[in-house]
C-alpha cells in the first residue's frame, strides 16, 4: 500500500484580528503621529514668510538694572593753545629754535633782518630829535617875548607916572602965571599918550601867555606825533625778533633758515603742552545729550585720567560732531600733539531701567521695531527706544524683562512679521 500525506498535514487556525491588521495598524499609527507633528509644526510656524539660520544672528535678553548713558571713542590730543607766529615785516629770517625744542615765554625763536625798516627808524629818530629841539626853542622864545612885554609894560607905567607929574607941575605953573596955557595943554596930551601906551602894553602883556601856549603846544604836537611814529617803528623793529608767547614746545616750522619771507608769512607754531585737550568725533544722535561740564575718562598708554567735557561743536560734518575734552587736575606728562587716546564721556546714570544690548538693529526701520524670539520663531514687534550708550539701549515700551531679542542686522528678514530660525 502506498503511504499518503496524512501524517504531514496540520490544522491551520484562523489568525486574530490584531494579527491580521497589525501592519495596517502600525502604518496608521505612524501616519497619525506624523500628522500630529505636522499639525503642531503648522500651528507654530503658520504665517512665517522666510527662514534664517540662527547661527548668523546675535540674540540678547532684555534685562532691568542700572543704565549708564555714555559716549566712547578714539580721540586725538590737540593743544588748546597752539599759536602760529608770523613775520611782522619782509626780510631774511634766521631761526633760533627748531621743531621739538622746548621754549619759554618770551624766548626769541627767530629774527628777521629788514634793512629798509631799520633805515626808516633811524631817519624818523633824527626827525624826532629836530622836533624836540624846535619845541624847546619855542619854550625859550616864549619866555623871551613875555619878558620883553613885561619890560615894556613897566616902562609905560613909568612914562605914565612921569607924564602925570609933568601935567601937575604945568597946571600949578599955569595957575601962578609961570606957564602958558599951551604948555599946560601939551603936558595934558603927553599924559594921555602915556596912558594909551600903558593900556596897550598891559593888554599885550596879558595876552602873550595864551599866544605862547599856542606856539608851544603846536611845536609839542608835532613832536608828539613824531614820537608816536618812532615808537611804532621801534615796535615793528622789535617785532622782527619773533618771541614765544607761551611756555611749550616748537611745533611745525614753515620756513627754512636764512630764507626771504614776506610780511605776514607763517614762520612756526608753538604748542602749549600745559593746556592739552582731546578731540573726539561722536555721532550726531549721541551728541544731542552732551553738555559742557560732563565727566569724562581718558585712557591711553596704560594710564587713565579724569577729564571734563569742554565744549561741543554746533556744526555737523558727515553725520558727526566734534567735542573737546579737557584734562582735570591731574595733568598728564609726555603727551604729544595728535597722539591717539580712548575717551569715554559719562552723560547720565539711572537705576531700575529696562535695557537691551546695543546692536545694528537700532539703525534699521528707524529703530522702531525689533524681532522677539520665541523658540524657533522670531516675531516682529513695535518697540520704543530711549537713550543709548556704548553698550546698552534703553527700552521705553514694547518689550518685557526676560524676552530675547535679535540685536544683529535683520536685512535677511526682509521685513517679515514672522521668521523661522533654523539650526
Amino acid at each position: 500500500m502506498f503511504r499518503d500525506t496524512t501524517a504531514q498535514d496540520r490544522v491551520i487556525e484562523r489568525p486574530g484580528f490584531w494579527r491580521r491588521h497589525r501592519t495596517t495598524g502600525l502604518a496608521s499609527a505612524v501616519a497619525a503621529v506624523a500628522l500630529g507633528m505636522l499639525g503642531v509644526y503648522w500651528m507654530r510656524f503658520a504665517g512665517a514668510e522666510t527662514s534664517v539660520d540662527r547661527a548668523r544672528l546675535s540674540i540678547a535678553t532684555v534685562e532691568r538694572g542700572s543704565f549708564v548713558q555714555d559716549v566712547a571713542g578714539d580721540g586725538r590730543v590737540v593743544a588748546a593753545v597752539s599759536p602760529t607766529l608770523y613775520a611782522s615785516g619782509p626780510g631774511t629770517v634766521t631761526l633760533k629754535a627748531h621743531a621739538g625744542d622746548s621754549v619759554t615765554k618770551g624766548e626769541t625763536l627767530a629774527t628777521i633782518e629788514s634793512p629798509d625798516l631799520t633805515a626808516k627808524l633811524s631817519q624818523e629818530e633824527a626827525t624826532l630829535e629836530g622836533l624836540r629841539i624846535d619845541w624847546q626853542r619855542a619854550q625859550l622864545e616864549a619866555d623871551r617875548r613875555l619878558m620883553r612885554l613885561r619890560d615894556t609894560y613897566r616902562q609905560t607905567e613909568v612914562d605914565q607916572k612921569t607924564a602925570q607929574r609933568e601935567l601937575d607941575r604945568s597946571r600949578q605953573a599955569y595957575e601962578l602965571g609961570a606957564y602958558s596955557q599951551l604948555q599946560m595943554l601939551r603936558a595934558k596930551d603927553a599924559l594921555e599918550k602915556a596912558q594909551f601906551a600903558l593900556e596897550q602894553a598891559q593888554m599885550n602883556y596879558a595876552s602873550q601867555p595864551k599866544q605862547n601856549r599856542f606856539d608851544i603846544d603846536s611845536k609839542k604836537a608835532l613832536y608828539d606825533r613824531q614820537r608816536y611814529l618812532v615808537a611804532d617803528l621801534r615796535r615793528q623793529v622789535d617785532d622782527l625778533n619773533v618771541r614765544s608767547p607761551v611756555d611749550g614746545q616748537v611745533g611745525q616750522v614753515d620756513v627754512a633758515d636764512r630764507a626771504s619771507v614776506a610780511k605776514d608769512a607763517s614762520l612756526l607754531s608753538v604748542v602749549d603742552l600745559s593746556a592739552l585737550e582731546v578731540e573726539i568725533k561722536v555721532a550726531e544722535s549721541l551728541a544731542r545729550d552732551m553738555r559742557p561740564g560732563m565727566t569724562a575718562e581718558i585712557e591711553g598708554g596704560g594710564h587713565r585720567w579724569q577729564g571734563i567735557l569742554g565744549g561741543v561743536s554746533p556744526e555737523v560734518v558727515d553725520g558727526q560732531v566734534t567735542a573737546r575734552v579737557r584734562f582735570g587736575a591731574d595733568k598728564p606728562a609726555g603727551l604729544r600733539q595728535n597722539q591717539r587716546l580712548s575717551v569715554r564721556i559719562l552723560i547720565a546714570r539711572r537705576d531700575d531701567v529696562l535695557m537691551l544690548d546695543r546692536g545694528p538693529f537700532l539703525d534699521q526701520d528707524g529703530g522702531g521695531f525689533a524681532y522677539v524670539v520665541h523658540g524657533d520663531v522670531a516675531e516682529r514687534r513695535a518697540v520704543r527706544l530711549g537713550a543709548a550708550s556704548v553698550a546698552k539701549v534703553e527700552i521705553l515700551g514694547g518689550l518685557a524683562a526676560g524676552e530675547r531679542v535679535v540685536i544683529s542686522g535683520t536685512d535677511a528678514f526682509k521685513g517679515a512679521d514672522r521668521v523661522i530660525l533654523s539650526h
